[in-house]
């Protein structure tokens, strides 16, 4: 968990570590304006932190650090349009609670809910499931403190392009205090978790993506078996959850929380241990409420980078990465992670314009990952493949103006809006060429 409490700042997996001048935690709007205030007259810059869940540095400064962890819980539901107004410090598992207890749920979830819904929307956050965008499409309306001190509000209906651009802005257009979200009627889900060949999971891609709401899976690497993961709707009741989530959170968290040190101190058992997780991937069904089935714990530490690509070239890109590990004998043991998002209109959306298969690599905390994922980077980038923006990446401004075609229009809002560069940090400078 995210502490505050000390001088020193560190993210989730400890790659990132920081030291603000000062933290601020308003508790209303108008304190928020008074921070952006503040940081105008005294020449300061204004960065805000979520959960420290990004893998980079976005939340990073050494001036004013603020969280929104006082603005938090559902403002009002608005039962006939289906939409919840939500302060932007709320995390995704209060927010996922709070609507159960009122017989909502969200449409989609990630599978971590720890995240501010601030943070996470404006940073790409997504789940799984092609008929479903990330999170960030989701919102129908953003209220935002802007550079100047003004807070306004911008609506999907009546302003597109602002909200296009703010909907997924990493914080740079200004301070978005609350959001309205769209909301669904809870609906119970059943989730199966099983173990496939490789082979079929490729050459059956297009009906797994297709037929199930909720698709994704996890290849070994050394292996030649991969973890798939459903998530359907149901008219089943639901069933007490309490041993088998006990039981998932053992072998993924405890077991290969073990597995992991024994990889980090042995890095020649790597693949062993890849190949004997593979085999021990547990076939499992549950049926329960949505927010109970997407999200899962995540108490072994990773670094981690994460690459959209177009659906088409997904098993291309597989393939391509699982020979690359073993032809450069990969000490890894973490499978790649693989989900499914459908297109959106998102200026800065790693899955603009088109459906997007979104792979992500991992490394074990303490084990070397640079030449990992440099490989898996030019495997990515060759394929048209967009970084998510929380996760690692070496892109240079030149080569995020060529996947990212929106990009240039909202450095020009962005130059408008915050002219005396208020809401950037030294690592959006140097990403994006300011």
């Amino acid at each position: 968990m995210l502490s505050l409490e000390q001088k020193q700042i560190e993210n989730w997996s400890g790659g990132i570590r920081f030291t603000p001048e000062h933290i601020r935690k308003p508790s209303t709007i108008e304190e928020v304006i008074d921070v952006v205030n503040e940081a105008t007259s005294s020449n300061k810059r204004v960065r805000v932190i979520g959960s420290g869940h990004s893998f980079t540095p976005l939340m990073a400064t050494n001036h004013l650090l603020v969280s929104l962890d006082y603005l938090q819980g559902v403002r009002t539901i608005d039962e006939d349009q289906f939409l919840a107004e939500v302060w932007g410090g709320t995390k995704l598992y209060q927010l996922s609670e709070e609507l159960h207890e009122r017989g909502y749920a969200l449409e989609n979830l990630g599978d971590i809910n720890a995240q501010s819904i601030s943070g996470a929307l404006l940073t790409g956050t997504h789940g799984t499931g092609i008929g479903h965008g990330i999170l960030a499409t989701q919102l129908e309306a953003l209220t935002v403190v802007l550079a100047s001190g003004e807070v306004v509000t911008y609506t999907k209906q009546e302003d597109p392009d602002h909200f296009a651009a703010f909907a997924l802005s990493l914080g740079m257009l200004g301070i978005v205090v609350s959001m309205q979200i769209r909301i669904i009627k809870e609906q119970n889900f059943v989730y199966e978790s099983k173990r496939m060949d490789q082979a079929n999971v490729l050459s059956n891609i297009q009906s797994l993506v297709q037929k199930n709401e909720h698709f994704e899976c996890f290849a070994f690497p050394y292996s030649t078996k991969t973890q798939v993961k459903t998530m359907n709707r149901t008219e089943k009741s639901a069933q007490s959850l309490s041993y088998k989530k006990w039981k998932t959170n053992t072998i993924e968290n405890k077991a290969f929380s073990i597995l992991s040190e024994v990889s980090r101190k042995i890095p020649t058992l790597s693949s062993s241990i890849s190949r004997f997780s593979a085999n021990s991937v547990p076939t499992s069904t549950m049926i329960g409420p949505s927010y109970q089935l997407f999200s899962t714990e995540r108490s072994v530490r990773f670094h981690e980078m994460e690459y959209s690509i177009p659906l088409k070239y997904f098993s291309t890109v597989l393939t391509e990465l699982n020979q690359m590990i073993e032809a450069k004998q990969i000490a890894v043991h973490f499978p790649i992670e693989c989900r499914f998002v459908k297109r959106d209109d998102l200026w800065l959306s790693p899955a603009y314009k088109r459906d997007a298969a979104y792979i992500a690599v991992h490394m074990y905390k303490g084990m070397p990952f640079e030449s990992y994922f440099q490989a898996a980077e030019e495997i990515f980038q060759r394929y048209d493949g967009r970084p998510h923006w929380g996760k690692m990446h070496t892109c240079t401004y030149d080569q995020l103006l060529k996947t990212y075609p929106m990009l240039p229009s909202f450095l020009q809002l962005r130059k408008e809006l915050d002219p005396h560069d208020i809401f950037v940090n030294d690592y959006i400078q140097r990403l994006f060429a300011l």
